[in-house]
């Protein structure tokens, strides 16, 4: 215990002694140390890789990344960090076709470097690897492709082949320890006019599929009428075969009933025929053995002649004519507007015998 105080003392009396140099001597580590910071410790953050060199012990290390976290070094080494996480770069150029019409490109190329070989990456491309390695091949690829293409073609059905040529671009990149994840085309922009061209030419072609398939449409709606024409014809002989005198004037009689049964305003023309049953139209429904229109207009004018025949007898002193009426051209005499009413129950009893 002696010793250590015999020991404090020396100290403190040389301290004493040499208190400014001491002073000095501290003040010039902290300066030094603030000032190397930098150059000293070194902070890997999340998603990133450390390369280390070596000024005096080898150069780079390419057989050890340093992973996430904090690390010191001597001030004469370097650390460099590098990005492992996929990145996108968006890039842009003009590339002439087979016809010397300038395209322009519009691509988005997202990549990341192989963690385990950052070193070797570092060693023999350096950290701008993406201006050096990544879109140089890219555009060679699509620069020796799309010359040898036309306009047309790069606008509409060669795409594929585009992403294809991508695609062994991407191999090549990935040789110099680079993955490439994809190289989209965002979007690939003609001239005006080119593009204006372009875009005519497809309608007026998708115009012309269009009208193969409005013929197609008309030809099946024409044999579709074809067979409906034929079914109603078929129809009509059926129904024609079955329509006897009797059922024709069964059915007259039920118009009639059933045109007395209304209650509308009408004026109703009978006696037309020999059975004195109403006239629809131009249409006798009481020809016996028989059913057949009038033809257009004439039903108009036999309409007018009858109605023309028909003569009130006037008594010759002049007083008001009877309720009752003779008619000449065929027509019976009718003496109130209710007597046709009258002779419909007695018409639909003689059907029933």
């Amino acid at each position: 215990m002696n010793w250590f105080k015999n020991l404090y003392e020396k100290f403190r009396l040389k301290l004493r002694s040499n208190l400014p140099f001491f002073i000095v001597c501290v003040l010039l580590l902290l300066f030094i140390a603030f000032y190397l910071y930098n150059n000293i410790v070194y902070s890997v953050h999340s998603g990133e890789g450390g390369v280390l060199y070596r000024r005096f012990f080898g150069g780079t290390v390419v057989d050890r990344v340093y992973p996430e976290g904090i690390h010191f070094i001597f001030p004469w080494d370097k650390m460099y960090i590098y990005n492992l996480r996929i990145q996108q770069i968006p890039y842009e150029f003009d590339v002439l076709t087979r016809n010397g019409l300038r395209v322009h490109l519009n691509l988005s190329i997202r990549y990341y470097p192989e963690r385990s070989l950052v070193g070797v990456l570092h060693k023999l491309v350096g950290p701008e690897y993406v201006q050096t390695v990544v879109i140089p091949e890219i555009e060679h690829v699509l620069r020796i492709l799309i010359g040898k293409m036309a306009a047309e073609d790069v606008y509409t059905t060669k795409r594929s082949i585009i992403e294809k040529a991508l695609n062994e671009a991407v191999e090549k990149v990935h040789r110099r320890f680079i993955s490439v994840d994809n190289v989209i085309i965002k979007e690939i922009t003609l001239p005006q006019v080119v593009a204006q061209a372009i875009q005519n030419t497809i309608e007026q072609k998708h115009r012309a599929q269009a009208h193969v398939y409005v013929v197609e449409r008309q030809q099946r709606e024409k044999e579709r009428k074809i067979i409906e024409g034929e079914a109603i014809q078929a129809y009509n002989k059926i129904v024609k075969s079955s329509l006897s005198p009797d059922i024709l004037q069964w059915m007259s009689i039920q118009a009639t009933l059933e045109l007395a049964k209304s209650d509308n305003t009408k004026v109703v023309v009978v006696g037309g025929g020999k059975r004195g049953l109403p006239i629809f139209g131009n249409m006798i429904l009481d020809a016996p053995g028989t059913f057949e229109f009038l033809p257009e207009g004439a039903g108009k004018s036999k309409f007018q002649k009858e109605k023309s025949d028909i003569e009130i007898q006037k008594p010759a002193d002049g007083t008001k004519p009877s309720q009752g009426g003779a008619v000449k051209g065929g027509y019976e005499t009718m003496t109130e507007s209710n007597t046709a009413t009258k002779e419909l129950p007695e018409a639909k009893s003689e059907v029933n015998r």
